[in-house]
């Protein structure tokens, strides 16, 4: 016998799912990897690693992003109204994991490009395209800040098809447009 798909409201005094088994939950549910990046009032460049993010609408074009509460990246872009979603690709996952180790100096290590007309760093040589967006609102939700992005640029930096770099089950994987389905009917 399977569960029901939906559950009745959860009764008072129940205590919601434990971080753990949410996170267990969620790595099952594979997603690509970008890495949001931002310019700091100062100049500085800022970046975290992030898997949610969502295409909202087409017209306007708006994604959001959600961010970590706390994270200097996150006080930079909201600072500065701007940012880059960098959509990594198949060999960008040494940027991934240097963007989410909280390693002060992350911008030395990889090729960018700042500068104005941009929302925020582009990588170069770990992102097959990038959406530069401005903050159309915000909205706190627990521990994050789930941003809205209106885009007004996309850049590519590689021939389609991009191979995308996914995580899910936590593992990084890749997939391309020309991997065979397995099993050709759903």
């Amino acid at each position: 016998m399977t569960e029901p798909l939906l559950d009745s409201p959860q009764a008072p005094g129940t205590a919601p799912p434990a971080a753990p088994d949410f996170r267990s939950l969620m790595s099952t549910f594979p997603t690509g990897v970008a890495v949001v990046t931002t310019m700091g009032p100062t100049g500085r460049p800022w970046g975290m690693t992030c898997s949610s993010v969502t295409s909202i609408t087409t017209d306007p074009p708006t994604l959001l992003v959600s961010l970590r509460r706390g994270s200097p990246t996150l006080t930079a872009l909201q600072q500065c109204s701007t940012f880059a979603v960098n959509l990594l690709h198949h060999r960008g996952r040494p940027a991934a994991e240097l963007f989410s180790s909280g390693d002060p100096d992350r911008f030395d290590r990889v090729a960018w490009r700042g500068g104005s007309g941009l929302g925020g760093p582009h990588l170069l040589d770990d992102a097959h395209a990038v959406a530069d967006c401005r903050v159309d609102r915000t909205l706190s939700v627990g521990d994050h800040v789930v941003v809205f992005g209106e885009v007004f640029r996309i850049e590519r930096h590689q021939p389609a098809p991009p191979r995308p770099l996914l995580y899910g089950l936590r593992q990084y994987r890749s997939w391309s447009a020309a991997d065979p389905f397995e099993g050709d009917a759903l």
